[in-house]
């Protein structure tokens, strides 16, 4: 007997219909839904622990994407045959959607919360990332699990001057702006995006739309909740309280935790000396016995909080900040390139504490990055990856590899340089590695700023330079007073209400990340924020250029030589020779490598090579196999074969012409044995092609001085 099953359908504002399905799939999770639009299918569950675990003060939330191959009629590639670890694009979209999700859940639910959301079935006309946090947040609208949504997500993109909401893949190809933006009914709560240096009222007018279409998917669920009546959440009691214990802390330490504040120290390990001992000054006042009874896990909560509220009243009493800054004000900033002689490219860039050493790497097509998955697959040739050691931060941690924290700050790097890498101009598989030395806030843009110094310094000729800036805020929404602040400490970012990340160029915006953690930030607040990025990315900009200006003319001396040859359709054989035999052979012997492509115009033929000689020997080899041989040209040929009439002379790789007997010397030649051998290195000159069948015609007589003639006597 088939169950019944509910279904809420609704139009986007194009008129394309999305439904959302529950009570079919997954019925024993707490919320399950399938989410359908054209044949893309999502399904999303979530299930929450009853109860929290005790010390846990916080949402241990997990968000896992997975796109099953099947839904896409693929067999996953490699040895095992089955879906695995999550790729790199499936936690980005994990982390898309936690970062929509997380700040909606109760401050004080704390149990262990699982969502997981799977393509099930793929239509190649309807990406499934822009409907993930949909299936997320109506799974969680169909459940009793507290959480104050719902949310949606959508794609916007600016192209030919109008913005499309959830387009195909082939209205995304050229665009100018490609945004994914996550928010309530009211409020915008995630901003992710790329683009091709736009201004920022392009930007905004971007958010704008896609709010629009999300108001229209947020009411739908809200519809579907009231439906199922399901708008009652279960009840729950994951705090212990001690409202003694509260005004207590919040008394003694909050004056004191503002002072701190106030006086503006520069370095992070001092200011969290004075709080910790602001902390210790408190807990002194007890005896041991009185300390044994108080809750340590109370104790640790409620100083954060008041330390929390100190600092930002502080900023927006004061207009200063931890370190003593105004608003506006960037950190100290430093930058050197060329740091590491055999790299191919190499930039330190610090601000503050924080600090990047990045390295560029040049590679062949041999190097690019084989990308499979269901629905994207692939390869991909300039490849960003952040490394964030535990040092950088004075911590003991092991290295396991990266985290989805890595993963998300060096895609958003990546996207960041990668609009001013001139593909046409540069075939190089380029890798660039950021190794963050030290962190206080903002390693991305720190990674942004070193990574286009490496790029310049490695003679990439990027269209424009790139900087990148953080940016955050703290506001009172009983009192309405903000703050917008620059380039933050990663203790503003902790405390503060947003992190809003702009990376561009003298022109315009080339990507963006926004995380809003409070409801209410106005689109005014918005706008001021991005033109306080914008002056701040300047500012940075202008110090990298006192570093390095503009990409270098030469590459390093060590950095590999790449040359494309374009070559006739017919000609790639040619090259390839039997069986390869004659492309391996120019790489065995010239020491270079060497890759064919095909291509709409023809052949693509690349050389790459460690050195200036290997190159210019397999060039050299490439270009006479592919030229065309001209009446008049005088050839250096070889004798391939002695025949009664003549020789047969190699005057190009692979091409043969007749040196007839009576062009080998002005003088009667009655026999070609004796006068040339198999072999010999002859000069001979091209003196006709046969029209109907294309032999050639050669003469090495022509190239002799003539006799003269004898005096008759």
């Amino acid at each position: 007997m088939k169950p019944q099953y509910t279904v809420k359908k609704f139009a986007l504002a194009d008129g394309r219909e999305i439904s959302i399905e529950t009570g079919r799939l997954a019925k024993q999770a707490d919320g399950s839904v399938v989410v359908r639009m054209g044949d893309t299918m999502v399904l999303a569950t979530v299930v929450s622990s009853k109860d929290a675990k005790e010390g846990v003060d916080f949402l241990p939330l997990s968000v896992d994407y997975q796109e099953k191959f099947a839904s896409a009629g693929k067999i996953p590639g490699g040895f095992l045959k089955r879906e695995g670890k999550l790729s790199d694009y499936e936690v980005l979209i994990s982390r898309l959607v936690d970062r929509a999700l997380r700040p909606l859940f109760p401050s004080d639910y704390h149990a262990d919360t699982q969502v997981m959301i799977s393509l099930i079935s793929a239509d190649p006309k309807v990406l499934p990332d822009a409907l993930a946090a949909l299936a997320a947040s109506a799974a969680l609208a169909v459940s009793d699990i507290p959480f104050d949504g719902p949310i949606s997500e959508c794609r916007v993109i600016l192209k030919d001057g109008a913005y499309v909401v959830n387009p195909t893949p082939e209205e995304m190809e050229g665009c100018d702006l490609d945004l994914i933006v996550a928010g309530t009914m009211e409020n915008i709560m995630m901003v992710e995006g790329e683009s091709q240096e736009v201004s920022e009222d392009e930007m905004l007018e971007g958010i704008k739309v896609a709010h629009e279409a999300i108001k229209i998917q947020c009411q739908a669920q809200i519809e579907l909740a009231q439906e199922l009546g399901k708008t009652e959440k279960r009840e729950y009691d994951h705090e212990p309280k001690d409202e003694e214990l509260e005004k207590k802390i919040k008394d003694f330490c909050y004056d004191k935790c503002y002072e701190i504040a106030k006086q503006g120290s520069a370095n992070k390990n001092e200011r969290g000396e004075a709080f910790a001992a602001v902390k210790e000054e408190f807990l002194a006042q007890f005896s041991e016995e009185e300390l044994e009874e108080l809750d340590s896990f109370l104790v640790k909560k409620y100083f954060h909080d008041v330390q929390k509220y100190a600092v930002r009243n502080c900023v927006l009493d004061t207009k200063k900040r931890l370190d003593g800054r105004d608003l506006e004000q960037v950190r100290p900033i430093w930058s050197e390139v060329d740091v590491l002689p055999t790299a191919h490219g190499s930039a330190v860039f610090t601000r503050g504490e924080t600090q990047s050493l990045t390295t560029v790497t040049l590679g062949s097509k041999m190097d690019e990055q084989m990308i499979d998955g269901a629905i994207h697959s692939g390869y991909n040739k300039f490849i960003l990856h952040y490394n964030f050691p535990g040092f950088s931060t004075g911590e003991v941690r092991p290295n396991r590899g990266p985290g989805r924290r890595e993963v998300g700050h060096g895609n958003l790097a990546m996207r960041a340089l990668k609009p001013m890498i001139p593909t046409e101009d540069s075939p190089y598989t380029i890798r660039v590695v950021s190794d963050i030395l030290e962190s206080n806030g903002s390693s991305s843009m720190a990674t942004v700023c070193a990574g286009a110094l490496a790029l310049m310094d490695a003679g990439i000729k990027l269209k424009s330079p790139v900087s990148g800036i953080a940016m955050g805020m703290i506001s009172d929404s009983e009192t309405g007073r903000y703050a917008v602040l620059s380039d933050i400490l990663g203790d503003e970012d902790h405390l503060g209400d947003m992190d809003f990340k702009v990376t561009g160029t003298d022109k315009g915006i080339t990507a963006c990340q926004m995380d809003i953690k409070i409801d209410g930030l106005s689109y005014d607040v918005l706008k001021e924020a991005l033109a306080q990025a914008n002056r701040g990315r300047t500012h940075i900009l202008n110090e990298m250029k006192t570093t390095l200006a503009a990409p270098r003319d030469e590459m390093k001396e060590n950095a590999p030589r790449l040359v494309q040859i374009n070559i006739e359709r017919d000609q790639i054989g040619a090259v390839i020779g039997p069986g390869g035999k004659i492309v391996q052979e120019i790489q065995r012997e010239s020491g270079a490598t060497v890759t064919i492509e095909e291509t709409d115009k023809g052949g693509l033929v690349s050389v790459f090579a460690a050195n200036k000689e290997s190159l210019d020997e397999a060039v050299r080899r490439i270009k006479a196999i592919v030229a065309v041989p001209e009446i008049g040209e005088v050839y250096e040929g070889k004798v391939k074969a002695i025949m009664p009439f003549g020789a047969f002379v190699e005057i190009l790789p692979g091409k043969d012409g007749l040196l007839h007997i009576s062009e080998i010397k002005w003088e009667r030649v009655e026999k070609v044995e004796g006068v040339l051998e198999v072999g010999e290195e002859i000069k001979v000159k091209l003196i006709d092609i046969d029209k109907k069948t294309g032999k050639y015609r050669l003469s090495r007589k022509v190239l002799l001085p003539k006799p003269e003639k004898k005096e008759e006597s």
